[in-house]
């Protein structure tokens, strides 16, 4: 279920599908959400938090309808609903006309697995950046835990992703998470979790703040990224320990319109960058990106199609995607050895 929620697209009628026939009956399903809540939140501190909650939240009640053989498309528009209506009550004193724009601009997808604080965090940072005249801005918060929390607004394009992970990677800031969303009217509202740096939050601040203004500088053109960022060096110390054969698996069984494209591997700073420029280089679309970071293994999933918006059925052109995101895992000779 932790994988699911947070590696699939939950607004995906054939993930729901899939993951119901796994589950089986909506006892399973409520048993299976309070071992999963359990084992997430007996980790270790900051592992537990409103983004994982709001996830699971989802998928159990995109689940609970087809097991119960209730019709989901009525009991998704009515939590679209009552979640819109929370956010109502919590901005009651923004102009009304204003307030019912913004939510407009907003796909039910937001309003379904976005907690209510993140709501009302990227609504106030977005109505700053418009008052402003700002078509891209950023901003960071923390939460203290293990990482910090930076929003980007700009206009939404085909490499956004690889470029903020690309001016992370310059910066030296490792994404642990990343929670992506477009508007209608053609924006991006993304969330990028960082590992935290410093005990200190000031200090914290001071170096998310230039991690910040790197992917501003990046998105308008001003700082150019490598193909590579850094290089690629065999792992030290502790992550040395844990030895992880990569892996590729690419499917259609997962989406009725995407190609699903699960990485797994040991996680390292830049690697995010490295697969979505490879992936963009390969002629893919990435409609969605689900970033995930369990220690010291990445699992990240992209649901792409060809250029036409076709999903990728040919084997050779999915072999030739998984040799290109495999080899990004390689240590060039003399590093020592592959796995990092």
């Amino acid at each position: 279920m932790s994988s699911v929620a947070q590696s699939r697209d939950l607004s995906d009628r054939k993930t729901i599908e899939n993951f119901a026939a796994v589950v089986q009956s909506a006892e399973r399903l409520k048993l299976l959400a309070i071992l999963t809540t359990a084992d997430i939140r007996a980790v270790g501190p900051g592992v537990w938090n409103g983004w994982k909650a709001q996830l699971l939240r989802t998928l159990y009640y995109e689940t609970e309808p087809v097991l119960t053989g209730g019709f989901s498309e009525v009991n998704r528009a009515q939590r679209v609903a009552m979640a819109q209506a929370e956010f109502r009550e919590a901005l009651k004193d923004w102009p009304s006309e204003r307030l019912e724009t913004y939510i407009t601009h907003l796909y039910p997808a937001y309003w379904l697995k976005v907690d209510l604080p993140h709501k009302i965090e990227h609504a106030k940072f977005v109505r700053a950046a418009e008052d402003a005249g700002k078509s891209l801005a950023t901003t960071v918060g923390f939460d203290g835990g293990a990482v910090t929390e930076l929003t980007v607004m700009a206009p939404d394009h085909p490499w956004l992703l690889s470029i903020i992970a690309g001016a992370c990677a310059m910066a030296g800031a490792n994404i642990v998470d990343a929670q992506i969303y477009t508007t209608t009217d053609g924006r991006a509202l993304d969330t990028i979790s960082l590992s935290r740096e410093f005990e200190r939050e000031e200090d914290e601040e001071r170096r998310t703040n230039r991690v910040a203004d790197s992917i501003e500088k990046a998105l308008r053109g001003e700082l150019r990224l490598p193909d590579v960022v850094g290089k690629r060096v065999a792992p030290k110390g502790r992550i040395k320990a844990f030895a992880l054969e990569p892996t590729v698996a690419i499917n259609n069984q997962w989406s009725h319109r995407y190609t699903m494209v699960e990485i797994t591997g040991l996680d390292r700073t830049g690697l995010l960058y490295e697969m979505t420029t490879t992936l963009s280089k390969l002629n893919l679309n990435i409609a969605s990106a689900h970033v995930a970071t369990f220690g010291e293994r990445v699992v990240d999933v992209f649901y792409v199609t060809d250029l036409l918006g076709a999903q990728i059925t040919s084997p050779t052109r999915q072999a030739a995607i998984k040799r290109a995101l495999i080899a990004l895992f390689a240590v060039p000779e003399g590093n020592g050895k592959a796995g990092k």
